[in-house]
Parts: C-alpha cells; structure tokens; sequence
C-alpha cells in the first residue's frame, strides 16, 4: 500500500513541477508590475491554473497519507533506544588501552636529541 500511494505521489509530484515550469511568468513576484489589463487585482483562472491547485491539493493529499503510513508501521521505539543491536562495551584491560598508550611521551621517556645513524 505504502509503495503503491509513494508511486502516485512521485508521479503528482513531477506533474506539479511540470504544469508550473510550462506556465507563463506574470512578473507579479512582489505585487510589482503583472500586466493585468483589468481593474481587478484577481487574474484570469485558466487552465494550467487550475491543474496547479489540483495536482497540488492531490501532493499535500498523499503527502499526510505517507505520513500516516509510515507512523502506522513504526515500531514505536526511537533509534537511540537500540533493542541490543550493539554489544554491551566490556570493561576488560586487555581490550581497554590504558590512558598513557594514546598520550605524546614525557620529556623524561623521550631522548633530548635524535639518536645518530653512524654508516
């Protein structure tokens, strides 16, 4: 069910991208400009108009279905929680490096000048 509403909702979404990309630009972004014609501030509804309002009530339409979907097949339990997907972290010092492994060496272990290579 769920791939069957994810497909039409693909398909929705690609048609609401095309029918917008076809029509034509009113210039009207910000209330400026838009060569109306008339004395009303409505434009003419036409039929690229109208598909935009279908194809984008029938997007928000399967986009809540989705929703509910993928709600109603959760198990309810957040990632974090891990229902032991990962082993339990073990306390043994073989395993453990102690803290003086990952720390630089002291002035006192580390020789003052580099050892010579007599060849």
């Amino acid at each position: 069910m769920e791939n069957i509403v994810l497909t039409i909702h693909l398909i929705i979404s690609l048609c609401l991208i095309g029918i917008v990309l076809i029509q034509r630009s009113e210039g009207g972004g910000l209330g400026i400009g838009g060569g109306g014609g008339g004395v009303s501030g409505r434009p003419a509804v036409t039929a690229l108009g109208k598909l935009t309002w279908l194809f984008g009530i029938a997007f928000v339409i399967t986009s809540i279905t989705l929703t509910v979907l993928a709600t109603q097949n959760s198990t309810g339990g957040s990632v974090l929680d891990g229902d032991g997907l990962l082993p339990p972290a073990t306390t043994d010092e073989t395993t453990i490096p102690s803290g003086d492994v990952l720390l630089p060496p002291t002035t006192g272990d580390a020789p003052l000048t580099p050892p010579r290579i007599d060849e």
